[in-house]
């Protein structure tokens, strides 16, 4: 099955700047220019919770991976842990200069590493609440840091249109891939923790090796790349556009496999759940969407055999031949058991699914419907307004 919208959420009041899914999926967390945080419930008729707190617009947000605690960034120079219980208050950690763009734990849950327009990479302890040490290579602004899943290197995304790759331990840049055209949005390290990929303003998704350092994969989009996360599978990346829509990228055959349209406006972030059977989505129109991803995600155990890639997120290939061979994982088909016992009871569990599935789908079509609408009459008024343009300089020009 393709994709599809599972549910959305609205109660921001500007746009959603980043979201993270907790442990098991039971709780969504989105930041947004409206200065708030909230936690949202995935389960039907729960309430959403907005966390007070920051002076100025929450620019990124993420759960440790405990689930526990609520890192969150802010224009207002400051990062702030919350206990995603809502119990007391949040901790304060103050250090950069300008703008926090970017907060990240380490797959331990014992650090988290910060982005900042100080031009400055900062690493901070969990438990004892502390700064530690600072990556100061930047010449521009930080947009992007992240841990590798084993939490020896960090890398990160400039506008200076830079990603380098950190070694934690020496806290010395090992690494800097220069070769992009425009401000670097967003980086994340594969599952495997062999390569990146890289999201870019000028419409490119790059995928580098990070032990060969060279590019594998190479995307060309028509719109400004603002985020993107990793499948937890490793086979599929998705992407955020300023064309207010999401690609899934098909990293085993380097090619463009799904393109969403859902948001009206800019999409600004997108993130896998931890078991990558969902994935969220935020956008300019204030909206959480919440996608279902419907992948065959069995599996996943043979190393797939270097590639030709390069490829257009428009559908078409490109002329890039770069390899892909960073533990990216053959699909596998699930197998069903076939085993029957009471036929009956296997029918009316069957049925009562099937009705579930309808309902849910029903849903979908009405979000879809009202979405449409929309975007229906966003035209109708802009065709009016061209249409008086249009009658108003007649006019002018008859007189």
């Amino acid at each position: 099955e393709d994709p599809s919208l599972e549910r959305h959420f609205k109660g921001h009041r500007d746009a959603i700047t980043s979201v993270d899914f907790g442990l098991n999926k039971k709780q969504l967390v989105s930041g947004s220019m409206d200065s708030c945080l909230m936690i949202w419930s995935m389960k039907p008729q729960m309430r959403a919770y907005r966390l007070v707190g920051h002076k100025d617009a929450v620019l990124c947000v993420q759960f440790s991976p405990s689930g526990h605690l609520v890192a969150s960034g802010s224009r207002d120079k400051t990062v702030r842990l919350w206990m995603s219980n809502l119990k007391g208050e949040p901790t304060v950690f103050k250090a950069h200069t300008a703008t926090v763009r970017s907060v990240h734990f380490s797959s331990d849950g014992q650090s988290f590493v910060t982005a900042s327009d100080d031009k400055s990479v900062k690493v901070w302890t969990v438990q004892r609440q502390k700064f530690l040490f600072s990556l100061t290579q930047h010449i521009n602004w930080v947009r992007c840091a992240r841990f590798s899943p084993d939490g020896r290197l960090i890398v990160s995304a400039s506008d200076d249109k830079t990603v380098k790759v950190w070694d934690k331990t020496s806290r010395e840049c090992i690494h800097s891939f220069c070769e992009h055209g425009g401000f670097v949005n967003h980086v994340d390290f594969h599952p495997s923790g062999n390569c990146i990929a890289a999201g870019c303003t000028d419409s490119t998704v790059k995928v580098w090796d990070v032990r060969m350092n060279r590019l594998l994969q190479h995307y060309q989009g028509n719109s400004a790349v603002n985020s993107l996360s990793f499948h937890p599978s490793g086979n599929y990346l998705v992407t955020a556009s300023n064309d207010s829509t999401l690609k899934i990228l098909d990293l085993l055959e380097g090619r463009l496999l799904y393109t969403l349209h859902g948001h009206q406006g800019p999409a600004t972030c997108v993130a896998f759940s931890r078991d990558g059977d969902l994935f969220a989505s935020g956008g300019s129109d204030e909206q959480v969407m919440v996608w279902k991803t419907n992948f065959d995600t069995a599996d996943c155990g043979d190393v797939v055999k270097p590639q030709k890639c390069g490829s257009s997120m428009d559908g078409t290939h490109g002329t890039g031949h770069s390899e892909m061979d960073c533990d990216i994982h053959h699909k596998k088909t699930k197998t069903q058991d076939s085993g029957r016992t009471h036929h009956q009871q296997e029918e009316e569990t069957s049925l009562a699914n099937t009705l579930e599935h309808i309902m849910g789908q029903l849903d979908v079509l009405t979000q879809t419907v009202s979405i449409l609408e929309q975007r229906l009459t966003l035209t109708e008024d802009k065709l009016k307004e061209c249409l008086e343009n249009q009658q108003k300089i007649i006019q002018s020009k008859t007189n």
